[in-house]
């Protein structure tokens, strides 16, 4: 049975597996931080072109961040010494920024979490690198259409279930695979809670969604089949068919009538596009 428990005060709280349900002051916090988050990867749109190479897009991400009061999660977390993941082409997720540069046509995902006053602001994009081809561009417009639909299932009294089945649905019609290895999570005053947000899933199963329950939806589509490894470095995952693969991510508010996105961009960006 799934337990539930109502968050008091704004001490940071261990990992336990019971789902927390935040106030009104808790929602302050992370529109703060999802808003910074949602600011981060706006000024990457017309950063982000064929020759920049990823390590220049976690350089301007670190550079932010930090000017604005806030500290990059991944940061020394695990070990993981980046500021950001950046995911080219078949790279599902938690790719390493580096000196390789992009090329045209390619498909490049930014995952971001600036921690602000305690608070974690966690999103990404999938971007164009110039001028890219058909087929992946409905691979990305699929993506962020897919996350769409389960974030529009986000509300009081509907199960996680019913969010994963409406990705799963539009993803399939496609004939698109949606990855498996990896789902969204719980967040807040932790970067990685209870519940996992899976992609995969039948209508009223699950975790009930209730008012004050805080987590990611972050759905990886790929142009393959759903299959994943994960290279030695032991971060970088990647499409087992080297076919193309997506994602978007926003973080989201269960509210008494639906839900709120934290890192929503305040600037009309969120769309999938090339850069201006």
């Amino acid at each position: 049975m799934t337990q539930y428990q109502l968050v008091t005060d704004d001490t940071v709280p261990l990992r336990s597996g019971v789902i927390r349900l935040h106030g009104p002051d808790a929602f302050e916090g992370m529109r703060k931080a999802g808003r910074l988050a949602a600011q981060i990867l706006d000024a990457l749109v017309p950063f982000i072109q064929p020759g920049v190479t990823t390590q220049a897009i976690d350089d301007l991400v670190r550079t932010m961040t930090f000017d604005s009061g806030a500290v990059p999660a991944t940061l020394n977390y695990r070990g993981y010494t980046h500021s950001c993941c950046t995911s080219v082409n078949h790279v599902i997720c938690h790719g390493i920024p580096g000196p390789k540069a992009l090329k045209e046509g390619d498909i490049v995902n930014v995952d971001v979490t600036p921690l602000l006053d305690g608070w974690h602001g966690d999103t990404n994009r999938t971007y164009l690198v110039g001028e890219v081809n058909i087929k992946a561009r409905r691979l990305v417009e699929t993506t962020f259409e897919a996350m769409m639909l389960g974030i529009a299932q986000a509300k009081p009294g509907n199960h996680l279930g019913d969010v994963a089945h409406a990705i799963q649905v539009h993803s399939e019609k496609q004939r698109y695979g949606v990855v498996r290895d990896f789902c969204g999570h719980g967040i807040g005053r932790l970067f990685h809670d209870a519940p996992e947000v899976v992609h995969v899933g039948r209508p009223g199963t699950g975790p009930e969604l209730k008012p004050g329950m805080f987590f990611t939806i972050e759905p990886m589509v790929n142009i393959g089949r759903p299959d994943c490894k994960v290279l030695e470095d032991g971060w970088t995952a990647v499409t087992r068919d080297r076919a193309l693969s997506a994602q978007f991510e926003h973080t989201i508010g269960i509210t008494d009538t639906g839900c709120e996105i934290f890192t929503k961009s305040l600037s009309g960006l969120d769309l999938p596009h090339s850069p201006a």
